[in-house]
């Protein structure tokens, strides 16, 4: 008879277009909220992904190389003390040194037999992971075989084809086929000599260098040349912000330089967060709202019916029982917005995905459930803030003849 008596005194008063307007309001702000989790999820691999346009800044820093330093033999190297000192500063996210080979390297490729055949010195250097800017699956080093994988710079590679086989009537070579070039290697230290074959297994960007693996090179060095310890000429640091004006200025008082900076990615990567934590906060601001808008409507179901919930309540019904019709319907009015929520973040995921993997091709999707938790969440947060206020407005109503 009770929740008979309640559900007709609902459908009676209650007005169907406050609560649509509640259920659209709700809508909204869930639905942006969930957007921009999901949006912020799926972006990741653009920040994270080594060979992302839009990951943090890197920038490569030398000490200046001056006619003092060439004529007196000082060593361009940081010491250990610099390097703190740098890792120090609050711009810093991150450090890297440059590792340097410390034996020659020659290297051939061709043989006399097929009548072409080229030979050159060059050098090697390496770096943690982290910094790299490719991303590839045949970047390691086994000990037990003689192949290296090796990434040269892109800047290489274009001025061979665009300059030296332009000129020379030469074939120009493509990353592909660079690929599958098998380069002769000869290493040679202080204490013996290493052949190995050498792989181009990707081309860098960012880092003008020839990089191979960093436990190869460590390996080298102590087998060919222990006697000689490897000192950073080069630091990358990774930074939110290469433009930051405190990086140029500590640059400048330590006579430092650098290569290149990322400043364009990177203010582009700053924007991006900034929109996305704007879009957040203004869901989150919504659904705030909406969630005002039904307690108010609650709330004023309540009033209108003070007097029949107190009769109710003296014959002898307890305030869960009251309440619980008021309970449900603030519960089924959250569990439709979040599923219609959902469905539409499904949708609207479904179109953007496309233009994400035109945009970075190793791009994949992230998973789904982040977003489904987050959204029970905040249903779960908002049902226990309605069952808190409704459950205190009947008790108000209980306790009025005490």
């Amino acid at each position: 008879m009770m929740n008979r008596l309640l559900n007709k005194l609902l459908r009676r008063h209650i007005s169907t277009w406050q609560l649509a307007g509640f259920v659209l309001a709700n809508l909204c702000g869930m639905t942006i909220v969930l957007t921009a989790v999901q949006l912020f999820t799926d972006i990741k691999p653009f920040f994270s992904g080594n060979d992302s346009f839009l990951r943090p800044g890197q920038v490569v820093v030398t000490k200046r190389v001056n006619s003092l330093g060439t004529l007196t033999g000082a060593s361009p190297a940081f010491s250990q003390k610099e390097i703190k000192r740098l890792e120090q500063q609050p711009f810093v996210k991150s450090l890297g040194q440059y590792t340097p080979a410390m034996f020659s390297v020659f290297a051939t490729i061709g043989s006399q037999s097929m009548g072409m055949e080229f030979s050159t010195e060059m050098f090697f250097e390496a770096v943690p992971n982290q910094y790299l800017d490719v991303t590839t699956d045949k970047w390691y080093y086994d000990p037990d075989s003689d192949d290296v994988p090796i990434i040269l710079p892109r800047a290489y590679l274009n001025l061979y084809n665009f300059g030296f086989a332009s000129s020379q009537g030469l074939p120009t070579i493509s990353e592909k086929l660079a690929g599958k070039v098998a380069v002769r290697l000869r290493l040679t230290g202080s204490h013996g000599v290493k052949l190995k074959t050498g792989r181009v297994v990707a081309f860098s960007r960012r880092l003008n260098t020839i990089l191979v693996p960093q436990d190869f090179l460590d390996d080298m060095n102590s087998l060919l040349s222990p006697n000689r310890q490897p000192e950073a000429a080069r630091l990358i640091i990774e930074t939110d912000n290469p433009a930051d004006e405190r990086i140029a200025q500590y640059l400048k008082e330590y006579n430092y330089d650098t290569e290149a900076n990322d400043a364009d990615a990177s203010k582009t990567a700053g924007l991006l967060r900034i929109v996305i934590s704007i879009v957040m906060v203004v869901g989150l601001i919504i659904s705030a709202l909406a969630f005002y808008v039904l307690l108010l409507s609650i709330f004023l179901l309540l009033q209108k019916h003070t007097e029949k919930i107190d009769n109710l309540l003296l014959i002898g019904y307890m305030p869960s029982v009251v309440a619980r019709p008021f309970h449900l319907l603030t519960i089924v009015l959250n569990v439709v917005v979040l599923v219609v929520a959902l469905v539409v973040v499904v949708l609207l995921r479904q179109w953007y995905l496309p233009m994400f993997g035109d945009l970075y091709s190793p791009f994949q999707p992230s998973a789904f459930l982040p977003t489904l938790l987050i959204g029970l969440g905040i249903l779960i947060l908002v049902t226990l803030l309605n069952y808190v206020a409704i459950t205190r407005k009947v008790s108000t109503i209980w306790h009025m003849h005490e």
